[in-house]
């Protein structure tokens, strides 16, 4: 007994040291934390249960028979955050550079199997230089494995991946589609082929930190929804970031105790909108004025700012955020937000989270760069997810709602549950200014009777009160008392039931 024992431990020690003291000192050196060291911040302490330790992969290519490592380069099992179970992957750097084996496949796809069999949330700590390329063919179906797994969790349990490391080639595409994407500043990078690679095909000499680090994927396309200073934030932030989404697609998103009444008044709110219609004012004032103690977990911060995405919540209970942001671009909507906002909307719906819309759009963003884009298509994936979407919409708007734009941003024709707005709102084909210049044409040259008539058009048409008459607006509401009208909204939405007829699936206009 004592030498089966004392085999145990050993096996244990091995796998516990992954690649060795000179690797794991190489990881440090990078500002790198373990594999097990980032389970142990991600994780409540003493929860995690781990699995397969001692799983080794089969390859005899290339002297892989001679180099076996417990574990084989990924750590998996289960654990808690404040409470709540997760299961966890969390790949090795210092173990064939965390390279990915049919063994190693094996392990993921095995903890993916059972978080759907218990309806609890996935989390990937990505760190791997890739396929294993001594395995062939059998790392890449390990690759496929995983994906086809990704797929049928997708909208069922949360699926989060951290690229702590590189992630490079076929390995990027378990990540893309996961719910969401975190990385870490300079450390971390992305891309389907690398510098070397691109500079041999296209003759262009970029880095990698360029081609595919987190500034990169977190400003320019829009891949990865935040980026961390380094381990220990990422880690700390995600562990804040779990507490808002819900285990599983069957479940209410979590409820956290609190002693902000829902009835606050924020008299501040009575003066946000500048009197003047073409200046700007800061939307995330009035999210963290209607959240429950001001905290708002913004997502995708750095790219497309002109829509702001994010959670909140309103008596303890998570809701998704979307506002036009009149600070960027007047809250235009272009190609990249109505991706953005899309997507967030649909990641919502997915798990019964009620959706909060903060309206100020002028409308579409016009231009040959954005037609060419394909704003039509991408401006419809906006307008889907909204009219797909059967959770509780709440919807205010504060200024601007303009034209298709209006109709897009969870209009009552859409849907939408409950759509209040503010004394300054101005629901219209366009603004005023446009809207006269078309109709009287003929008065152009007269400024004066231009002006008349731009007059004449905002007090008939630039207000709240039309749309009102007709029961698109639900009420037209005090600004400080807007905490308390959407609290009360989603309270008595709580309870909301609606289908959307049987179908395989939508053909959303990707």
């Amino acid at each position: 007994m004592k030498e089966i024992l004392s085999e145990l431990e050993d096996k244990r020690s091995r796998a516990r040291l992954g690649g060795g003291q000179k690797r794991i000192d190489a990881q440090h050196a990078k500002g790198k934390l373990t594999a097990r060291e980032r389970l142990d911040l991600l994780l409540d302490e003493d929860s995690f249960e781990e699995w397969d330790m001692f799983v080794e992969h089969r390859c005899t290519d290339f002297d892989m028979d001679q180099q076996h490592v417990p574990g084989d380069g990924v750590v998996i099992g289960y654990g808690t955050i404040n409470g709540r179970l997760v299961f966890v992957f969390s790949q090795d750097f210092t173990v064939f550079g965390g390279a990915l084996s049919e063994a190693h496949a094996e392990k993921i796809c095995k903890l993916m199997d059972q978080a759907m069999k218990v309806g609890a949330p996935v989390i990937g700590l990505n760190d791997s230089g890739g396929a294993r390329i001594q395995e062939g063919v059998a790392s890449l179906g390990g690759y496929a494995e995983v994906f086809q797994r990704n797929v049928m969790a997708s909208g069922v349990i949360p699926q989060i991946s951290m690229v702590m490391g590189p992630c490079a080639g076929g390995a990027v595409y378990s990540p893309a589609i996961t719910d969401f994407i975190f990385m870490v500043q300079d450390s971390s990078y992305m891309f389907v082929t690398g510098p070397d690679v691109v500079k041999t095909v296209t003759h262009e000499t970029v880095t990698a930190e360029e081609l595919g680090g987190a500034g990169t994927h977190s400003t320019k396309s829009g891949v990865a929804d935040l980026a961390f200073d380094n381990d220990v934030d990422a880690l700390h932030k995600l562990r804040r970031f779990m507490n808002y989404l819900p285990a599983n697609n069957r479940e209410k998103p979590p409820v956290w105790p609190t002693e902000d009444e829902a009835d606050r008044v924020e008299m501040s709110l009575d003066t946000l909108v500048p009197s003047d219609p073409n200046k700007p004012y800061e939307m995330k004032e009035l999210i963290l004025k209607v959240a429950d103690e001001g905290e708002f977990f913004e997502l995708q911060v750095s790219f497309a700012k002109n829509i702001i995405t994010g959670f909140i919540r309103i008596e303890g209970s998570t809701v998704g955020v979307v506002a036009n942001q009149p600070m960027v671009m007047a809250g235009c909507l272009d190609i990249d937000a109505s991706r953005k906002a899309a997507r967030f909307i649909r990641f919502c719906d997915a798990f019964n989270i009620p959706i909060l819309t903060l309206v100020d759009v002028p409308g579409f963003m016009p231009g040959t760069s954005q037609e060419y884009g394909g704003i039509i298509k991408h401006g419809a994936k906006l307008l889907y997810a909204y009219a797909e979407c059967t959770v509780p919409k709440v919807t205010l708007i504060t200024r601007k709602a303009y034209g298709g734009a209006y109709d897009v941003m969870a209009s009552k024709h859409l849907r939408g549950d409950v759509n209040l707005a503010w004394p300054t709102a101005e629901i219209a084909v366009m603004g005023p200014k446009g809207a006269v210049e078309i109709i009287f044409r003929k008065d152009i040259g007269d400024q004066e009777k231009i002006d008349a008539r731009i007059d004449e058009y905002r007090k008939k048409f630039a207000n709240p009160f039309i749309a009102s008459q007709r029961g698109y607006i639900d009420d037209v509401i005090m600004p400080h008392s807007t905490r308390k009208r959407i609290a009360r909204s989603l309270a008595m939405l709580k309870n909301k039931s609606i289908e959307n007829p049987w179908r395989k699936h939508g053909n959303i206009p990707l």
